[in-house]
């Protein structure tokens, strides 16, 4: 499933829509780094509370689909401007993790 869709069927604000037609391959929620360091897979769709710029350089090095920011907690501009520079593709929602990762699981798993 691409990010495109994932965006459109979940509702999500695209904070940099890097790349959305780029596949997603499952999810990874976590608000540790060096946990999503160590266990994501490329292309996982990282959901998290975090929005500093440690975000974005760990969604490219473990080449993430993109990074869902929970709970309405949108990451600053200089965050914003660093994913789009790395194009990363940055999401919002309103929603909280649990919320979030259960829907998009099932989009992924149906």
């Amino acid at each position: 499933m691409t990010i495109q869709a994932i965006v459109e069927e979940l509702g999500l604000e695209a904070l940099v829509a890097a790349d959305l037609a780029r596949e997603v391959r499952g999810g990874y929620c976590s608000d540790l780094l060096s946990d999503v360091l160590a266990h994501a897979k490329a292309g996982d769709l990282w959901i998290t509370h975090q929005r500093h710029l440690n975000v974005v350089a760990v969604a490219k090095l473990r080449e993430l689909s993109g990074v869902i920011c929970v709970r309405g907690l949108a990451p600053g501009p200089d965050v914003i401007s660093r994913a789009a520079d790395e194009k990363i593709n940055l999401l919002l929602t309103s929603e909280d993790a649990f919320e979030v990762a259960g829907r998009l699981h099932r989009l992924l798993h149906p």
